[in-house]
């Protein structure tokens, strides 16, 4: 069940652990989501099978996976949830039309309201990335702790195994030796990079020396949906004249990630992710929001130092002294390098069928094709 790019980038992951078995055919469906727009296409590009929403409700299938919330409880299948991003870090918001303010907001994903409906538990699996998480879910959901299974996070095991390729993402983005990678990572809402600091891009790219710098820009996919392609990329026309690079949101992320020099970023999973391989990160300052404790948000909303972008840039990118690695990793996954094992072993569970042969590792994601991405900006301007 593919909501948004985002989830449906999580699932790519983990449908490699079965797709290749003759033994199973698999089925995509757009599922409802405010953030959707782009994801039939995304598919039909990749060659996948897609069945109509209004269909895939009808049909029994032998297992469901998603990696967001919408319509969970129209699916007729053994369910697999898991979270698409970071893990669970963000708390529930009040609705539109008020509520009563908790003093400490549930940890949304974790929460009976996502995870039950009438009364019925919806996930068969509900797969966590760490130990953490499970006594969260104890305390805000307990009917739905036997259905729990502390996998990790494949996304941070393709990380660790990209490390290597570092030299390579670099001349994919057509980095030269002594250029250093600034990222900008930002998710979507007001406290995002973007929607808090829309003139961030451009103050890089006027204070960072050309030669010396390049800049890239991951918006979350619900950014380009909200306000458009065209219009963002309109809106970052002046930027991307004097080269920025800007990832389509349908690209993988994390080749710019492992290649990066700097990271600057908000509350979102990329900023926790780029942290947790080592990447020097700076946040924004001023979060209206606070990550739930205990996660890796948390710990680099504590300790991770601001850029304050009203000050000149190029000096505060030389004085970070970045957080402790191994300690957002920690947080991150407590099954570090066996997600794609346990992932496996638990879809076999659900399917009903033996595991054949042996577990391929989790490898490195693809290098990006800087002419590909030239040509999309050619075409788009």
């Amino acid at each position: 069940m593919a909501h948004t790019i985002a989830s449906c980038r999580r699932l790519l992951d983990v449908i490699e652990y079965v797709e290749s078995d003759p033994r199973v055919q698999l089925v995509f469906t757009v599922a409802p989501d405010v953030f959707n727009h782009q994801v039939k296409r995304f598919l039909d590009r990749l060659g996948a099978l897609v069945l109509p929403w209004h269909q895939a409700v009808r049909e029994r299938f032998d297992l469901g996976l998603a990696a967001a919330h919408g319509g969970l409880h129209h699916l007729h299948a053994p369910l697999l949830l898991m979270a698409h991003g970071a893990g669970h870090g963000k708390r529930v918001r009040p609705g539109p039309h008020g509520g009563p303010l908790l003093a400490e907001p549930p940890v949304y994903g974790l929460d009976a309201q996502r995870l039950t409906h009438g009364g019925r538990v919806l996930p068969t699996a509900l797969a966590l990335s760490h130990d953490h998480e499970l006594e969260v879910l104890r305390r805000q959901c307990p009917e739905a702790v036997e259905a729990a299974v502390v996998v990790g996070d494949p996304c941070a095991d393709r990380l660790v195994a990209s490390l290597p390729r570092r030299r390579d993402y670099r001349r994919g983005l057509g980095l030269g030796e002594r250029e250093k990678l600034v990222v900008v990572s930002s998710t979507w809402g007001r406290d995002g990079v973007f929607g808090r600091w829309p003139d961030l891009l451009p103050r890089l790219m006027t204070q960072l020396p050309a030669g010396r710098y390049r800049i890239a820009a991951l918006l979350h996919p619900a950014v380009w949906d909200a306000h458009g392609h065209r219009q963002i990329r309109a809106w970052l026309r002046d930027c991307l004249d004097v080269g920025l690079l800007l990832s389509d949101p349908t690209e993988d992320w994390r080749g710019p990630v492992v290649a990066a020099d700097h990271v600057i970023g908000d509350h979102g999973s990329v900023t926790a992710y780029a942290a947790a391989i080592g990447r020097p990160t700076l946040l924004l300052p001023a979060l209206r929001s606070v990550p739930a404790a205990g996660t890796p948000q948390h710990l680099l909303a504590a300790g991770a130092n601001r850029l304050d972008p009203r000050r000149p840039i190029p000096p505060q990118l030389s004085l970070i002294t970045g957080v402790d690695e191994q300690a957002v990793m920690a947080a991150l996954t407590s099954r570090p390098g066996e997600a794609g094992v346990l992932l496996r072993r638990t879809m076999y569970r659900l399917l009903q069928l033996t595991e054949p042969g042996r577990h391929r590792q989790s490898g490195p994601v693809p290098v990006p094709s800087l002419d590909r991405r030239e040509a999309r900006h050619d075409l788009a301007g």
